[in-house]
């Protein structure tokens, strides 16, 4: 068997991270345990909620190495929303450096349970393994069933699709057995189908002979049409009596950026492979945008910056497409002087400086969990990113959580990368989107001979508007080729002109060198 076993993609195998969630099956004894291997990651937080919906109890694992992490607050929140058995588990116990001692008394505070409560396990040696799986059958209750009529009905929370067999749900079965050649159909979307293969994850698919309640499988739909089914929809019997299950709610895009074909004849290939990554992958979202200098595109959606990496990487390898990507941005509430109200996701959208009245921003509570040592330069990077601090608490071994609330539009400036660097790769992030508040922000257009170019537009603080645009202007000087005539590069905001600069002309050689 190989390592990383459940990471399936490429990408998760280097670089050392969950991204897609994984089910699996396992046999301890006479019990049968169904997992969900999920990624820790802020930005794949919707992976982590959706498998919440489909257990019964969750295990909390912390690095014995790193101690409590920002995300790992964030997990724990959305465990014990959803009523899930919480054990607390401290891994990677055999590492030179583990803090095993430390770390479990973190936890069991942050718990408010006993010390003796937290399991100590080793992945790489085996240690404590038993005890884990020993602790699961006793802590976690086992699944049961509400109905009082038997009638299959399950929750979907993920899916995948191939050419061949068309869409295959991943479903938690709430009620009643699912089977091969039984006609089922989608609460939601109303599509009626025939389940052409019934299977369980060990890990690999593996079909059996039914699928009963409390147990996390598969259904082979034969459904190839974009659009049909989706994460959070019931599935059950047609002409079934059963109601729907409780949903998820739809994931709002945090990010956005324009995604352009490179050759403007892969549009298609591009649309093509967009629907199917959204096949497997329910919070992209996109739409299709057209650019006066880059041709016709899509503006996508995307959960975080890691999000925006991560898809953009599988376009270029999976599906061999050459990209071009514009800088990511947030979406904006503009109100006209004339009193109409619209949403913006672009810079070069944004209305004149004379027809704004008021912006809109999204905010962010994010947590941040950093050594001592850096927090003096912490709180100046703070104020550089017009972070307001709310709450401040010491750690046992000495660490500081800082929750702040700051513009999104200044967490996605570069805000993750200059945290790692001020605390040496030690400090950690997390953070959960606020409602819009009033934003002093200004469009910043740079004009390149006379002529504005959209792609250049950016949204930028008042406050930094005149730092941005030199420094736009400069960078620009120095990279765009000289013309037959002399060329100005301006950047403008607020209607007027607030930084220039001029490309001379080529001049004829005379030297003959």
């Amino acid at each position: 068997m190989r390592d990383q076993v459940l990471d399936r993609m490429d990408l998760e195998r280097e670089r050392g991270i969950t991204i897609k969630m994984q089910p699996v099956r396992m046999q301890y004894g006479e019990y049968v345990l169904n997992l969900i291997d999920t990624p820790g990651h802020i930005d794949f937080s919707y992976e982590v909620s959706r498998a919440l919906h489909a257990v019964e109890g969750v295990l909390l694992l912390v690095d014995s190495t790193q101690g409590v992490q920002a995300q790992t607050l964030t997990t724990l929140a959305a465990a014990r929303a959803q009523g899930c058995t919480i054990i607390p588990v401290v891994s990677k116990i055999d590492s030179p450096a583990a803090r095993v001692d430390e770390v479990t008394t973190e936890l069991a505070e942050l718990l408010s349970v006993s010390p003796t409560e937290v399991l100590a396990v080793s992945g790489r040696t085996g240690e404590g393994v038993d005890e884990l799986l020993k602790a699961i059958v006793s802590r976690v209750p086992p699944p049961h069933s509400a109905a009082t009529v038997d009638e299959p009905r399950g929750l979907i929370f993920d899916f995948s699709f191939s050419k061949h067999r068309g869409v295959a749900v991943y479903l938690r079965v709430f009620d009643g057995t699912f089977k091969k050649g039984q006609s089922l159909g989608f609460c939601a979307a109303g599509k009626e189908f025939i389940a052409l293969e019934v299977g369980i994850f060990a890990p690999e698919e593996r079909p059996s002979d039914s699928l009963s309640a409390g147990e996390i499988g598969y259904i082979v739909t034969g459904i190839k049409e974009a659009g049909v089914v989706a994460v959070g929809d019931t599935i059950g019997a047609v002409r079934g009596t059963l109601p729907a299950l409780p949903g998820y709610a739809r994931p709002r895009p945090v990010v956005w950026a324009s995604v352009y074909p490179s050759n403007q004849d892969d549009l298609t290939i591009l649309r093509q492979s967009l629907e199917r990554l959204r096949l497997s992958d329910s919070s992209l979202s996109f739409e299709e945008e057209s650019s006066g200098v880059l041709g016709r595109g899509f503006r996508c959606g995307f959960l975080g910056l890691l999000h925006l990496e991560i898809v953009t990487e599988r376009l270029k390898r999976e599906f061999g497409l050459s990209l071009i990507v514009t800088i990511p941005t947030i979406s904006y509430i503009v109100t006209k002087t004339n009193g109409v109200r619209e949403v913006v996701y672009t810079p070069s959208r944004f209305p004149e400086y004379g027809d704004i009245e008021k912006i809109e921003e999204p905010w962010a509570r994010v947590i941040i969990i950093t050594p001592p040592d850096s927090v003096s330069a912490l709180v100046q990077m703070l104020y550089d990113h017009e972070a307001n601090t709310v709450e401040t608490e010491t750690y046992h071994d000495g660490r500081i959580e800082m929750i702040v609330e700051m513009p999104l539009r200044e967490l996605m400036r570069g805000f993750f990368d200059k945290l790692k660097s001020i605390s040496s790769g030690y400090a950690s992030l997390s953070y959960e989107i606020l409602d819009k508040r009033v934003a002093d922000v200004v469009r910043l257009d740079v004009l390149v001979a006379d002529e504005p170019v959209a792609a250049f537009a950016r949204v930028v603080a008042s406050r930094r508007v005149q730092e941005e645009a030199e420094k736009m202007v400069e960078k620009l000087h120095g990279l765009l080729p000289k013309q037959l005539f002399v060329t100005k590069i301006q950047a403008k905001s607020g209607g007027r002109i607030i930084a220039s600069r001029s490309l001379s002309a080529m001049r004829k050689d005379v030297t003959g060198y």
